[in-house]
């Protein structure tokens, strides 16, 4: 193991279930703070606990070891977990009973993240707090709903039941993709509405988790040329006027993948992290593309900054997580998938595992 290299400012990704000789180099680099899980990384759950040990075993202090684990569609780990709804069936909860909603939230919160936890990750990249307006198909049913107060309360609930299980949370996409019709991951969005608008829809649930202490936020590659020109991930205006200074956001700003055609206007994969990283980054993600990650690494001089491993450090997982075998005998987690199964199963929308 590594000892005492402090944490970089890249998050990347590794190549299968298990770390190969290029994976452990490239994690060994000292621009390298954490490690991004995908569906190919995983074969079942003994395997992931391996992998997960593996990564955490590499350097000390450990890296991050995170993944988008949001629910329908965007679940990476599946067989041996619980099949988590869509985060629009929360939405649908809410229009029914609003307290109730937020309940059985903090339930799916709990469930999501103790199982996560129980595999070794450190963090998920939820909840999404786009404001949906029916616009982004990319978007789309990841959102919790279209009013704002709802996506703010069920979002808060979500997150609690997060740090239950001994998880910090990461909102996403700040200030808000819900009103674009462009996917970042294929093409650069633009959203013309000015900033009174956005402060009064899409800022609403972000100034509400920062008010309630969330972890990290991601921003979103979409321009809002009637606030800034440049994507409000590389966008000082967004990150360090807006959200650290208007909102007063003390945690961990995760860019979103650079590898995304979002982030072009930035230019080359070091344009692009040196970009993110100015305008107020503490960590950018480089994602499925490892001769990116090599021309990164043979350029970018940039050591973190004490007050971002400060930040980090506060992003490890909770120690003496429970394993599953536990899990399945904590009265808690039991009757947090009852209530799951008995106000979401019945809509045929969560197959428990």
């Amino acid at each position: 193991m590594g000892k005492g290299l402090p944490l970089g400012p890249v998050m990347l990704d590794v190549e299968g279930t298990a770390l190969t000789t290029a994976d452990r180099e490239r994690l060994a680099h000292p621009l390298t703070g954490g490690v991004i899980l995908f569906a190919r990384n995983y074969a079942e759950p003994a395997q992931l606990a391996r992998l997960t040990a593996e990564i955490h075993a590499v350097r000390h202090p450990p890296l991050i070891v995170a993944v988008d684990h949001e629910g329908g569609r965007v679940q990476r780990f599946r067989e041996g977990f619980t099949a988590i709804p869509p985060m629009r069936a929360l939405g649908r909860a809410w229009e029914r009973d609003a307290h109730a909603a937020q309940r059985l939230a903090a339930e799916l919160g709990y469930v999501l993240a103790a199982e996560l936890r129980a595999h070794g990750v450190d963090l998920t990249f939820a909840p999404v707090l786009d404001v949906d307006a029916g616009a982004s198909s990319v978007i789309g049913d990841r959102a919790l709903h279209s009013d704002p107060e709802a996506v703010a309360e069920l979002a808060r609930a979500l997150v609690k039941g997060f740090r239950l299980a001994g998880m910090s949370a990461v909102g996403k996409h700040f200030p808000g993709h819900g009103h674009v019709r462009a996917d970042s991951h294929h093409e650069v969005p633009v959203d013309d509405r000015d900033w009174e608008a956005i402060a009064a829809c899409d800022l609403v649930p972000f100034r509400r988790l920062v008010g309630a202490g969330i972890g990290g936020i991601m921003p979103a590659h979409v321009i809002f040329p009637r606030v800034d020109a440049r994507p409000a991930g590389f966008s000082a205006v967004w990150l360090k006027r807006v959200l650290r200074g208007e909102l007063g956001f003390g945690g961990v700003v995760f860019s979103d993948d650079l590898s995304m055609e979002g982030a072009a206007p930035a230019g080359g994969i070091l344009g692009r992290a040196q970009a993110a990283l100015g305008a107020g980054c503490d960590v950018v993600l480089v994602c499925n593309d490892p001769a990116a990650v090599g021309n990164l690494y043979s350029c970018l001089d940039y050591p973190t900054p004490p007050a971002a491993l400060a930040r980090m450090a506060r992003l490890h997982g909770r120690a003496g997580a429970a394993t599953m075998a536990a899990l399945r005998e904590e009265p808690r987690y039991m009757a947090a998938q009852a209530a799951i199964a008995a106000m979401v199963a019945p809509e045929g929308e969560l197959p428990l595992a």
